[in-house]
This record gives structure tokens, sequence and C-alpha cells, in this order.
């Protein structure tokens, strides 16, 4: 069932996944899935569980370095491999964000980033300091500083009208967004999160964090 509801939401995004949809995916009535779950949460419970633990596959090749500056290639190939599971499905993090408890799944997968940040000589509160700096980066991916809908066919349009009526008044982030709004959907998770931006802050705050004295 859970593998049903990450293939609707691969391909029409989580908008399309509903219970009814879900049922279709499966070829039952849609009654019949409140045998197994409760409601749609449920679902989503179930369906970011899935996701964190492919995750934790391709994360857990990576060998906890024996120590010294190393812990900083095995923490950014961590996070770098949970990206590219989650461009795979660009709906998930909006999911996992929604998420109010904590499963299991994720709990092992941040077991094994302080891990990584133990074995570069990190104390269990810079630890701690550190994972609060990362945020959902950790993860592989950031929140969206702006987030125009990216249903609306004519955002592009609307966009330019806004940008053209707004250049007097707001020129720094109307040429700040004017520069960085791209078109690359594939290697994106929202508007203008690519990857050389999230690399860019990544390597910025491991860089800080190596600076630490420990």
């Amino acid at each position: 069932m859970l593998r049903a509801a990450i293939a609707v939401a691969d391909q029409g995004g989580i908008a399309t996944l509903t219970m009814r949809k879900l049922a279709q995916e499966l070829g039952v009535e849609a009654m019949s899935l409140y045998y197994h779950v409760t409601n749609k949460d449920q679902v989503l419970d179930g369906v970011v569980d899935v996701i964190i633990s492919e995750i934790n596959a391709v994360v857990s090749p990576i060998e906890v370095p024996a120590g010294g500056n190393d812990w900083k290639t095995a923490m950014r190939a961590r996070i770098l491999a949970a990206r590219k599971i989650l461009l795979q499905h660009p709906w998930a993090p909006e999911v996992i964000e929604s998420r109010a408890t904590m499963s299991f799944s994720i709990m092992s997968y941040f077991e094994g980033a302080l891990a990584v940040f133990r074995s570069g000589g990190f104390s269990y509160d810079q630890a701690h300091h550190a994972m609060h700096a990362l945020g959902s980066r950790a993860l592989g991916f950031s929140q969206e500083l702006f987030k125009p809908d990216n249903d609306d066919t004519g955002a592009d349009d609307k966009a330019a009208e806004l940008i053209e009526e707004m250049a007097s008044l707001l020129p720094n982030l109307v040429g700040m967004m004017s520069e960085i709004a791209h078109d690359d959907p594939d290697s994106t998770l929202g508007w203008c999160d690519d990857q050389t931006e999230f690399e860019f802050g990544l390597d910025l705050i491991l860089d800080g964090l190596d600076k630490l004295p420990r």
C-alpha cells in the first residue's frame, strides 16, 4: 500500500494522493483501505517512514570515520546521498515537515549523523548545535525562502509583472529574485533550491562547524 501511495505522489504530486486514488492504484474499493489504516495521516506517516528507510539504505555503507577531519567528508556524503533520494520524490520534504511524530527510521538517520559528529571530536552539546544549524538540510533539503504557486500555469508571467511593478520600490529584492530564478526542475526540491545553492549552504555550515574548538 505504501509503495503504491508513493507511486501516486511521484506521478502527480502529494495533492493527488487521496484514499480514492490510492484505492484505484491498488485496484480495490476505497473503503477496504480502512481495514489497514485509520486515515490518510497514517498513510503519510508510513510513506515518510518508507522514504527515510530508502535514505538509511543508501547512507549505511558510508563508514563513520575513526577520527580527525574525515567527519566532514562523511557528513557531506550522507547528506548528498539523502538528497538524491528526495530528488526522486520532490513532494517528500513537504510531507516530512508536516509530520508531528518522529519515526524510528528518522531517529536512526540522526543517530548515524551524530555518530559522525562524535567521530570528529564534537561534544554532544556541539553536535546538538550543529544539528540545529543544519536543520532540514541534514536530511537533504532546505526550506524555501520564497515559494510561488508552481501549479499556476501563468506563474511566470505573473512573476514578471510583479517584478516590473516592484522594481522601483524593492530594487535589491527584485534584483536578487531576477538573478536567482532558474528553470531546472530536475535538480531542485523547491523554487530556487538547486544543487549548487544547496551545496553552497551545506559547505558553508560544515566549514564553520569544522572551525569549532574541540
